[in-house]
């Protein structure tokens, strides 16, 4: 008898055979979409979250860092352009989108 057969469910049957549960078949693809779902999808659902949240806070006066690593201080906000005014230095501010915002830091007191 064929093994691969066998192990699909489609072995021929015949006397003192038994065909295998069709449901127990599927049973290991199964729980490798629960594995992925829990190790791989439902964490990065979660960052994505906190990370809209984070944006969503951001207000003037907040210390950040963007994705490219630029460190800076929130002067504006562009709600309807989804921008940020940032001053990098004293009187040098560039607009980057909001959504390059990567961290808030915590600033602390002096």
């Amino acid at each position: 008898m064929n093994p691969f057969l066998s192990m699909i469910g489609m072995a021929p049957t015949g006397a003192g055979t038994q065909t295998a549960n069709p449901l127990l078949s599927f049973a290991p693809f199964l729980m490798i979409i629960v594995i992925f779902y829990f190790f791989l999808i439902r964490p990065q659902a979660k960052r994505q979250k906190e990370h809209r949240l984070m944006l969503e806070e951001l207000k003037k006066g907040d210390r950040v860092v963007t994705s490219a690593g630029i460190v800076g201080v929130i002067a504006g906000i562009k709600e309807k352009e989804g921008t940020v005014l940032l001053e990098v230095d004293k009187n040098v501010k560039i607009e980057i989108t909001k959504a390059s915002v990567a961290q808030v830091l915590k600033v602390k007191a002096e």
